[in-house]
């Protein structure tokens, strides 16, 4: 079985591969804090729900913009699992070629995600993965990646509205019944939420046209991508809730063949 960790902002999402299907898999929040033990027994007790143990963990693979939880998830695989972790970078085999000005900049969810897509769904394509940032990643059909953008994520966003503007309430994230707002929490959420389908659907178009995007799909993945696809359907082409997971098992089987 392989163990594979996306260490996020927000949280850390870990699957359980058997052969090439996930048989599980599961958030738990990020939590710097916390120590190796902590984080071994969380992943004791989700293995205990598959039937599975940690000698059943023959490899294990890791994607972070954490940098502070690093050695804590490192060690803890090594102790617990006694695999070390192969660690997803820009040095590594991705399966797509990384055309970015400094390479070691982009973050590991952006290379997982970007590699995934365009094993699973080929090029040219539009990565969207609505998570603390919202970031488009872009590959050609040649498998080039030419780069992107990175945005405040959706839930950063609203948590930074409430904060700055002391009389504004916490709102749920849900699209109001009209795009114009007649109360200060659905002016809110139209504005957040109409707002940011805006942004994708502005991005998406030109990132189209550009001459190596031509056709490209959409793929999202992320918790809040739902949301973008409720008011704007003709924007996403896929949404993939375990593209980072599949992205993490294909890095993995490509770079340790043979071994």
């Amino acid at each position: 079985m392989l163990l594979a960790m996306d260490i996020g902002n927000t949280n850390v999402k870990i699957g359980l591969f058997k052969g090439d299907k996930l048989l599980s898999s599961w958030r738990v929040s990020t939590v710097a804090s916390h120590t190796a033990d902590e984080y071994g027994m969380v992943i004791y007790d989700l293995l205990r729900q598959t039937g599975s143990k940690f000698d059943d963990i023959k490899g294990a693979v890791m994607s972070s913009v954490a940098p502070s939880l690093n050695y804590t998830i490192e060690h803890m695989c090594s102790y617990y699992t006694g695999k070390k972790p192969l660690v997803v970078d820009a040095r590594i085999k991705l399966g797509i070629h990384v055309n970015y000005d400094n390479p070691s900049e982009l973050g590991a969810d952006r290379m997982v995600g970007a590699a995934a897509a365009y094993k699973l769904y080929g090029g040219p394509v539009i990565v969207v993965d609505f998570g603390s940032a919202t970031t488009f990643n872009l590959v050609t059909g040649a498998g080039e990646y030419i780069g992107g953008a990175i945005a405040p994520g959706i839930k950063t966003a609203t948590e930074s509205l409430v904060h700055t503007a002391a009389k504004l309430p916490r709102i749920e994230l849900t699209p109001p019944d009209t795009i114009v707002g007649t109360s200060t929490r659905s002016c809110m959420q139209s504005g957040i939420i109409y707002g940011y389908a805006g942004l994708v659907k502005y991005l998406v178009e030109k990132y189209k046209a550009l001459p190596e995007m031509q056709g490209a799909k959409v793929v999202a993945t992320g918790g809040l991508s739902e949301l973008i696809d409720k008011v704007e359907p003709d924007i996403i082409d896929i949404t993939d809730r375990a593209l980072a997971l599949k992205g993490l098992k294909y890095i993995y089987d490509l770079n340790t063949s043979g071994k």
